[in-house]
């Protein structure tokens, strides 16, 4: 598995872009505190990822914090997001806080900041799942960017607009867009009252889009979906 990783580092892009519509990096950072762990350590082999893409009009309907990144508007409107990269057990919970150090660099977090918009979940991302499948965090932010840099996104503005439109619009949105994506990969994540939280790709232990289960699938094409679109 490490070789397949440093494989996938060696082919990396130049640093992945958001679905934004603009970004500015800020010229430097505020030293943030460590992060602290929300649950038990948890190592355990790893079957698989999900790459979580988040919908970020959704994320700011909820955030008014007027010093934002993400939701300010200083520093560009966003719109699908990179979460993170979630590595999955066989069965089960998944791994996680297998490490809380080495801290991701300053310019690690800042140069990250267009395709994932949130200083302080830079490092909780590394410190919850990627410490338990890379050894640092800017390995596992390599990672996560090289496969975020494969995939294109709809146009999620114009779906909102669609009469009718269902959970599988949006999986036949993502699909079209990247063509040779298994349908069966595209996971999707709604909020209590139906709007589109996040979208979840599965992929396998070779980082190869694969299968979801059931869990990570969400609900089935013919719900009712609404998109925020925060304009």
């Amino acid at each position: 598995m490490k070789a397949l990783a440093a494989g996938l580092l060696a082919l990396l892009p130049t640093p992945a872009m958001a679905q934004a519509y603009q970004c500015s990096l800020p010229p430097r950072l505020a030293p943030l505190p460590p992060v602290r762990p929300d649950g038990p350590v948890r190592r355990t082999p790893i079957a698989g990822y999900s790459l979580a893409v988040s919908w970020s009009p959704e994320f700011c309907r909820q955030d008014h914090d007027p010093a934002s990144i993400q939701c300010s508007g200083r520093n560009g409107r966003f719109g699908f997001v990179l979460h993170g990269l979630w590595p999955e057990a066989p069965a089960g919970p998944p791994p996680q806080w297998c490490a809380l150090t080495p801290r991701p660099q300053p310019e690690t977090v800042r140069q990250a900041l267009c395709a994932t918009p949130v200083p302080w979940l830079i490092e909780h991302e590394w410190a919850k799942h990627g410490s338990c499948m890379a050894q640092s965090p800017e390995a596992y932010w390599g990672i996560a960017r090289h496969i975020w840099a494969r995939f294109k996104w709809p146009d999620a503005d114009r779906l909102s607009l669609r009469p009718g439109l269902t959970v599988g619009d949006l999986r036949e949105g993502v699909a079209l867009a990247n063509p040779g994506l298994p349908r069966e990969s595209i996971g999707v994540v709604l909020s209590g009252q139906g709007w589109l939280r996040e979208l979840r790709i599965c992929h396998n232990r070779q980082y190869r889009p694969a299968a979801c289960p059931r869990a990570a699938w969400g609900p089935g094409d013919g719900k009712p979906l609404k998109i925020w679109r925060g304009l």
